[in-house]
Formats: C-alpha cells, sequence, structure tokens
C-alpha cells in the first residue's frame, strides 16, 4: 500500500522539503499540497489522503481549526492529522492536540522520524516525539484549572503501566518490550484505556496522564 500525504505549511521551502523527504521513501507519495488552513481542508476533503502533515502557524485558517474540521470529535470519518510545530514559539500544540490530532514532531526533527510518524498515523500508533512528550503535555497540563476525573472503572496496574509509557512516547513495539508482553496484549490494554477513559486516540491518553499527575 503507498501512503498518501498531504502537506500543508506557508512556508514554500518548507514544503518542498517535506515532499522530497517523503517522495523518497518507499511506500509514501505526496498527493498534494497546500499554503494555508483554507486549501489543505479543501483538498484533504477531495484527496482523503492517508495522513495530513500540518504547520500549526497558517494564514486563512490555521492548523488547529483545520485539524478540528478534518479530524474532529464531531468529524464522523476523521483523517490522521499529525503536526509539525516550533515548540519554543508556537504555544498553541495542545489546542492542536485537542482538536484531534494524533502526534506531532518538531521541526528540527530527523528525517526519519518524519517517516516514523506517517507509519504510525496509518497505523493508529500515533507517535508523540518523545525529544517534547514530558516538557509540551506536563507544561499543558499544569495549565488546566481542573483535574480530569478517575474513571468509574478503576485503571488495572498493567493499563497504568501501559499508560506511563503511552505518554512517554513509547510505541506499541517498545511498550511490549518494557513489559515484557506481546503487542497484541499492549493493543488489548490500549483499546480497554480508551474506553475507560472515553479517549479518542493515544495523544488524549498521553495528556489524562499528565494531567492527572500519573507522569511529573
Amino acid at each position: 500500500m503507498t501512503i498518501r500525504v498531504l502537506i500543508a505549511d506557508d512556508q514554500n521551502i518548507v514544503r518542498a522539503g517535506l515532499s522530497t523527504i517523503l517522495n523518497g521513501q518507499p511506500g509514501i507519495e505526496v498527493a498534494g499540497q497546500a499554503p494555508d488552513g483554507r486549501t489543505a481542508v479543501a483538498l484533504a476533503r477531495r484527496l482523503r489522503p492517508d495522513v495530513c502533515l500540518f504547520d500549526i502557524r497558517m494564514p486563512v485558517l490555521d492548523g488547529i481549526e483545520a485539524t478540528r474540521l478534518l479530524a474532529g470529535p464531531d468529524v464522523p470519518d476523521p483523517l490522521a492529522v499529525v503536526v509539525i510545530t516550533t515548540f519554543d514559539t508556537d504555544e498553541h500544540i495542545y489546542g492542536a492536540l485537542r482538536a484531534g490530532a494524533r502526534g506531532f514532531l518538531l521541526k528540527g526533527a530527523e528525517p526519519d522520524q518524519l517517516v516514523q510518524a506517517i507509519h504510525a498515523a496509518v497505523r493508529g500508533d500515533a507517535l508523540i516525539d518523545p525529544a517534547v512528550t514530558a516538557r509540551l503535555l506536563a507544561t499543558f497540563a499544569a495549565g488546566r484549572a481542573a483535574t480530569p476525573a478517575e474513571p468509574i472503572d478503576a485503571l488495572t496496574d498493567r493499563e497504568e503501566d501501559v499508560l506511563a509509557r503511552v505518554a512517554l512516547g513509547r510505541t506499541n513495539a517498545e511498550i511490549a518490550r518494557d513489559l515484557h508482553i506481546s503487542t497484541s496484549t499492549v493493543k488489548f490494554h490500549l483499546t480497554g484505556l480508551l474506553a475507560k477513559l472515553g479517549a479518542r486516540n493515544r495523544v488524549e491518553l498521553a495528556m489524562w496522564a499528565y494531567q492527572t499527575n500519573r507522569i511529573t
């Protein structure tokens, strides 16, 4: 299967660089490019790419709103969105994650991390850049006034173990190695976590872990 990617960034040189990297990878092709969020949403709805790779700060319509329109809780058939941002200058990343983005990368990430993020998004195994996971999620979780309620059905010890590693940006394979269990068992526990916490994806699981002070 060829993974089709839509790139949206207002800088021509960034779009060209990302396109060159992704088109050079086997099994990945850039299906379209957009210089702003509104164009990106229109293209995404027409092309239905496997992954949307969005910058947050874009003209006309920013990446947060574009993400919400394509992957938000009210979207019946959401697309996979991965956000690329510059953390030190972009404080809207939390909004993008809440809008439905499956993961994020820094613009300074290595090309192989970008490719991993694309593959992870397709698998539903969203990649949270481990270089900034604690700093980013803890910062925004601390800024929230209310702490989410605990689930009616308490998490099991194993679910707590899996949740902690999701919050640290581990993939399913890495969690399996850490806990000496199979990847299918990891997926089983992730399904349980999503159901108990009412989360849509791994990113929301990670944010819940930080908001409830499970990760400090």
